[in-house]
């Protein structure tokens, strides 16, 4: 393993910085029946999952949220996990992947697939090595902890965009598709949906979008985000997935659950909307 390791930067901040204190807090998340799934893993799921849309605040807004999708992955094999998400303090390269060393979080470290994000680098011809553009966002960071929770051993390539055109995550969806589709690799997203409107209001435009999102039509996708100003910021990473999981063989989007911060915290009057989604 490389000697570099991206530091934690937001625990303590999104989610628990005692590894006790976070195992309790993703299995009491795993446990929430009403935002959650209900129960700790692992699923009973036997549907081949290709890629998944997640969200990315902190954990007592979007956490339970986020465990549903974790919960139908943790009985699916997969070699390697990429996790695409917004760049929101726009540092460094328009398309940063992260090649080298790992990731710690209080469950431990996580390595970097390197094999995996040379070929990604080789085949999209879009993006750039780079670890500057990854040193403080928090976009995968929240991801890692409910991977570590569910599997073991796992390796991860983390990719974050400030480049989002609906052209660039094509070309970076098909260089992705060149280099996992021999391989069980699993895409995940990292998004919320709507951003500081009123409850109401994010529940019909994320539904609009979401609608999009399950038919797997990018061309629809786009259309929505652009004429109802949604203001989802991880946009390009979920079309870049849905790009992925429709080259890998995924025929819909399947909704697990959507929830805003209003729902979960009761301020409905500038929330921020939150969805679990599986490509299958």
């Amino acid at each position: 393993m490389s000697t570099h390791v991206r530091e934690a930067a937001v625990s303590g901040i999104f989610y628990p910085k005692n590894s006790n204190e976070l195992n309790l807090n993703i299995g009491s998340l795993f446990k929430d029946s009403k935002f959650g799934p209900g129960k700790l893993p692992p699923s009973i799921n036997t549907e081949k999952i290709y890629g998944m849309v997640c969200p990315h605040a902190g954990y007592m807004y979007s956490g339970a949220v986020a465990a549903n999708g974790f919960y139908e992955l943790s009985s699916t094999k997969f070699e390697s996990v990429i996790i695409l998400g917004p760049n929101h303090y726009g540092l460094g390269s328009d398309v940063a992947i992260m090649n080298r060393g790992s990731w710690k979080t209080p469950l431990g470290e996580i390595e970097i697939d390197s094999e995996l994000a040379q070929e990604i680098y080789q085949n999209c011809g879009v993006a750039n090595f780079d670890e500057l553009a990854h040193s403080r966002d928090h976009c995968i960071e929240v991801q890692i902890p409910f991977l570590q929770y569910i599997r073991k051993e796992i390796k991860i390539v983390p990719i974050i965009l400030i480049n989002q055109g609906k052209s660039m995550c094509r070309k970076l969806g098909m260089g992705i598709y060149d280099s996992i589709k021999k391989r069980n690799i699993i895409p995940i997203a990292s998004s919320d949906l709507t951003h500081y409107e009123p409850n109401t209001q994010a529940y019909e435009k994320d539904k609009l979008l979401i609608s999009a999102i399950l038919s797997l039509d990018i061309e629809k996708f786009y259309s929505i985000l652009i004429s109802f100003n949604v203001t989802a910021c991880g946009y390009g990473a979920i079309a870049t997935v849905m790009e992925i999981s429709k080259k890998m063989g995924a025929t819909k989007g399947k909704l697990l659950k959507y929830a805003t911060s209003g729902d979960v915290a009761g301020d409905n009057k500038s929330v921020v909307g939150y969805s679990s989604i599986l490509f299958v």
